[in-house]
């Protein structure tokens, strides 16, 4: 189901135009307007949903093997060095637009952002990391 108000629904279904490199009934990948890198793309679903909680199981499936079809594709068209696969939830998380989508973003040994999705890794003690084992257990 679209949502009339989302700017995501209105360009995977085809209402704003896109630089579309890719379509079939449940997804469209377009290029990204403001890319990160040389062909950085949205996998974007016709159907709305706000975020990965939100998104049918079967849909959610489809996502992540048209994402690694796409890479494929990309890695080999583009010649990129390495590939992220991104996918923010909540606007804490780096989600702007809210309705699901998923970065594919190519990526080169030189590019402007090559420092970025990147973390400072923590060291949490045994004990830490055992409490939190227990409470996702």
């Amino acid at each position: 189901m679209k949502d009339d108000n989302c700017i995501f629904c209105k360009l995977a279904n085809g209402d704003i135009p896109t630089r579309s490199i890719y379509e079939d009934e449940t997804f469209r990948v377009f290029l990204d307007a403001a890319p990160a890198t040389k062909g950085h793309a949205l996998i974007v679903p016709k159907d709305h949903a706000a975020n990965l909680y939100e998104l049918p199981d079967e849909t959610a499936g489809k996502a992540l093997i048209l994402a690694k079809k796409m890479a494929a594709h990309m890695t080999e068209k583009l010649g990129c060095d390495g590939f992220n696969v991104v996918q923010n939830n909540g606007e804490i998380a780096g989600q702007t637009v809210f309705h699901f989508h998923m970065h594919l973003i190519p990526r080169y040994k030189d590019d402007a952002n090559m420092n970025r999705f990147v973390w400072n890794p923590t060291s949490p003690s045994d004990e830490e990391l055992d409490a939190v084992q227990g409470l996702l257990k």
